[in-house]
């Protein structure tokens, strides 16, 4: 029993192999469907997002199925076989679970600790049950997975540090109003900086949103986005005293926010405080409105220096992420080696009950009528005996089945106690038996 991953993302390819290696949503029912019918695959799940396309997959030969889900990988792109192996990584065993654990904490991400990537997996797991390419092994890891993730951003906080400049403007007005909840907010400029600050804006709370740009079309459809309402370029600043915060993006190479006009709306404002944040490069507000009473002013060094601050803080909780993630390796190993190992336990079992019965009978029999306490005496006696001969062997092959000689311990195993000769097999855990039955039984279901 073998878990395997095979991927590409933003750190090992460029984009232009990326897309070619992706898998749109109406594409992966058929993808997991064709992976599964290879008869080395037991198990598979496709992560793809606009950064990565991973496959994860349990099968039954590593090698054999790292080289299977290259070559599925060519004939789905045409990529060239020397580039997928390229750009392609992949990882095994132990090896693959801590690649999805970091993934799932945000720690492979292009922004650290974000938090989208999560419920990407989540639903790239339930599409994989909903069309039964899943199994025990592939369940077990991927529930690992999201368990990491849930426990790397509520134990750590990594999520918690805002790491993109939209975010830090959000950051400091919360500082500032603590609650935005009513607040209003004048956007100056109508690009893609200020939709993305604005779209946070209103998430937080702020409820009333007027736009002002040079187009006054794009100010309309940029307002629209957030029922807000759009005002003319060369009207702005009728409309500083009733905004808590004023956001400017514009391509302007003078100030569109001057000190004096600020000054005058002050002595006209019931709330005192109004924050600035100027995201302009050259800015639009003028330096000097950030010495008025009652004026917080930001520029875009601002911010930069609340993200390089906020990046260093997700830096640190990465630390505490990776001790979570090594810990959930090692249980989800431990885990895997019990479930290598069980069929050999069950045949061990199973051959300590068969020996235990036949010897109670023969025992029973020479004592010609024994009374029913003797029978419970002599069948605890025989209990006893059979566990406590096997609790030995039980543990040190479990413990056993995490190393590299654990194949060794197990096969020792069965050979000294003829387990081989059983009747039922061995060898394999219990919900692979057979393996094309139970891929055909997971095929019929398929939606």
């Amino acid at each position: 029993m073998f878990v395997i991953s095979i991927g590409v993302n933003h750190k090992t390819a460029p984009v232009e192999i990326r897309e070619k290696l992706s898998f749109s949503d109406n594409a992966l029912p058929d993808a997991l469907a064709r992976l599964l019918d290879h008869p080395l695959i037991l198990g598979c799940v496709i992560i793809s997002t606009c950064n990565r396309t991973e496959i994860y997959a349990h099968v039954s030969d590593v090698e054999n199925g790292i080289e299977t889900i290259r070559i599925f990988l060519q004939h789905k792109s045409g990529v060239e076989p020397a580039m997928i192996k390229k750009y392609t990584y992949a990882f095994a065993q132990h090896k693959t679970a801590r690649q999805l654990f970091r993934v799932a904490a945000g720690l492979d991400s292009m922004l650290l600790g974000e938090t989208q990537i999560l419920g990407q997996i989540r639903t790239a797991y339930q599409l994989a049950q909903k069309y039964n390419t899943t199994d025990k092994v592939i369940n077990t890891l991927f529930k690992y997975a999201i368990t990491v993730g849930k426990r790397a951003r509520t134990e750590t906080g990594i999520d918690q540090h805002a790491v993109s400049i939209s975010y830090a403007a959000i950051e400091l007005a919360k500082q500032i109003f603590q609650d935005l909840t009513g607040r209003s907010v004048l956007i100056i400029g109508a690009g893609k900086m200020s939709e993305l600050t604005a779209k946070h804006l209103v998430a937080n709370g702020v409820s009333g949103v007027i736009v002002s740009n040079r187009s006054y079309n794009r100010a309309e459809y940029l307002a629209r986005q957030f029922g807000g309402r759009a005002v003319k370029f060369n009207e702005l600043h009728h409309y500083l005293e009733s905004s808590d915060i004023v956001i400017s993006c514009t391509a302007a190479t003078h100030y569109v926010v001057r000190a004096p006009e600020v000054r005058k709306i002050l002595t006209q404002k019931t709330d005192k405080n109004i924050m600035f944040i100027d995201i302009a490069v050259p800015r639009d507000i003028d330096p000097a409105i950030g010495g008025l009473s009652g004026v917080r002013l930001y520029d875009i060094d601002d911010l930069q220096n609340v993200v390089d601050n906020n990046l260093m803080e997700r830096k640190r909780a990465a630390i505490l992420a990776d001790v979570i993630i090594e810990e959930m390796v090692e249980e989800f190993a431990r885990w895997q080696g019990e479930q290598y190992v069980i069929p050999t336990i069950t045949a061990l079992k199973r051959h300590g009950e068969s020996i235990k019965q036949r010897e109670l009978a023969r025992a029973l029999g020479r004592l010609g009528n024994p009374s029913e306490h003797d029978r419970r005496v002599i069948g605890s006696l025989a209990n006893t005996i059979i566990n406590q001969l096997l609790h030995t062997p039980i543990t040190k092959l479990k413990e056993y089945a995490l190393t590299k000689q654990g194949p060794n311990y197990q096969e020792a195993l069965k050979k000294l106690f003829c387990l081989d000769d059983l009747d039922a097999p061995v060898g394999q855990p219990d919900d692979q038996q057979p393996v094309k039955e139970s891929k055909q039984t997971r095929a019929s279901g398929r939606h």
